[in-house]
């Protein structure tokens, strides 16, 4: 498909012309190659393609334009990929009335035909990553599937391009998409940038050499495509294999990893400070080689979880959670939300008071406060449940005494108890605690 929005032509500038009349103009041939490197923090994609050129020696203008895209103009550069020393960029200049085009001023100490690569930045082209997570029916274990999805709603057709994703901060004082749409690119038009002043853009292109560097090299086009990752200071490059095609307005989903027989853990929550009287379901994991992952960092990106529930391996959806950058080593939590068929209701049997002192006036200057609690677990589900349920105290003056099948039980902090338990499918428990509190002058015997 021929690139339609973006409008480069060779203008061979008559020497006694003192305008743009009678400019002898030719048509610059399609994209040879193109590569995307895609900030995914910003709204920022560095775009180098390479075009085929036919220079005179001397003088030549370049004509380009950048109407309904994102393009930032201010950061357009031009250099040859062959004999560079022998072609060389004068400065660039703004017709009148038009805010929607430049022109380049090339010198050429050769004639015919030379490749040149043209950089610049552009706005509107964007990429996420989702996550497909298929439990095995014990929830022991998991298979994770990882895609990247790429959107162009840039204004430009991207043909045959190397795309390459960058996940970590970067940090710019310009809005890409205000620069595209400011009405003249550097002030009033036919203003004239002296190369010096490209120190900003030079700077800005200097931030994705290295990866672009890094990245180099041919890929293989037969076969599934692959996404190879690199690790580059504080950023992280993931190169999509062999080229795409993305035109304006598309999105493409491309397949990131997958990992199999992940340990994961199951685990169900009660704390009514943090969730009321629903039982919370999480399931956790942890990005390391234990796990059968820990290769690369995992991007932010929503997970879908599904379970496998028969030997026809059909699913059951389980949930979902959008998941922040996940470094190598790094626990991973997530929450699936409310559990219908898990249930705790805990419920006070007994309340009263006792063990009173007095002081030197027979007044009450201390006693405790016994509350006996009943509390009732139940796994109606066809696989087992791991439970944790959060008790909060009302103040760090107490005892507690549980009884029945309560698992563990361990002091969590000052007011918080935690107790941990195992239900098989379709288990139901019951325990009891007494939890006694010192108040007054008791508290002093604690």
């Amino acid at each position: 498909m021929k690139t339609a929005t973006i409008l480069l032509a060779v203008m061979l500038l008559a020497a006694s012309a003192p305008a743009f009349a009678g400019i002898d103009l030719v048509t610059l041939p399609e994209r040879e190659s193109a590569q995307l490197t895609i900030y995914n923090s910003a709204d920022l994609t560095l775009v180098r393609e390479v075009r085929n050129l036919t220079l005179k020696k001397g003088v030549n203008k370049l004509s380009f334009g950048w109407a309904n895209t994102l393009i930032d103009p201010t950061s357009l550069a031009l250099r040859a990929t062959k004999n560079p020393q022998a072609v060389q960029l004068l400065d660039i200049s703004y017709p009148p009335r038009i805010n929607t085009q430049g022109v380049w001023s090339v010198e050429s100490q050769i004639a015919g035909e030379v490749p040149v690569e043209i950089t610049f930045f552009t706005s509107g082209i964007t990429w996420r990553a989702f996550y497909m997570a298929t439990l095995t029916p014990d929830e022991k274990t998991m298979r994770v599937q990882g895609y990247v999805r790429v959107a162009n709603n840039s204004g430009e057709d991207y043909e045959k391009a190397q795309t390459r994703l960058v996940v970590g901060k970067v940090h710019i004082l310009d809005e890409i998409a205000e620069l595209a749409r400011r009405p003249a690119p550097y002030g009033m038009p036919m203003e004239i940038m002296p190369l010096a002043e490209g120190a900003r853009r030079e700077k800005m292109l200097r931030a994705g050499a290295e990866l672009e560097r890094a990245a180099a090299g041919p890929a293989a086009a037969m076969k599934p495509k692959e996404i190879i990752k690199e690790g580059l200071s504080e950023y992280f490059l993931y190169t999509i294999e062999g080229t795409e095609t993305i035109p304006n307005t598309w999105s493409k989903r491309l397949p990131s990893f997958e990992a199999a027989d992940v340990p994961v853990v199951n685990l169900y929550k009660y704390d009514e400070k943090q969730f009321g009287n629903s039982v919370v379901r999480f399931l956790s994991f942890k990005n390391d080689k234990e796990h059968k992952l820990g290769d690369t960092p995992l991007p932010d990106g929503l997970v879908k979880v599904y379970r496998i529930t028969d030997a026809a391996e059909h699913l059951s959806y389980e949930g979902a959670d959008a998941t922040k950058y996940i470094p190598v080593d790094q626990k991973v939590e997530l929450n699936l939300g409310p559990a219908r068929k898990v249930s705790v209701k805990p419920k006070m049997m007994k309340t009263g008071q006792e063990h009173f002192s007095f002081d030197r006036d027979d007044n009450i200057d201390g006693w405790e406060e016994v509350e006996d609690w009943q509390v009732e677990v139940k796994n109606n589900r066809e696989a087992p449940a791991r439970i944790e349920i959060k008790r909060d105290l009302r103040h760090q003056y107490w005892e507690l005494k549980p009884a029945g099948d309560y698992g563990s039980y361990e002091k969590e902090d000052l007011d918080t108890v935690k107790f941990s338990m195992e239900l098989k499918p379709f288990e139901k428990k019951m325990f009891t605690y007494q939890v006694r509190y010192f108040e007054g002058e008791r508290r002093q015997a604690k």
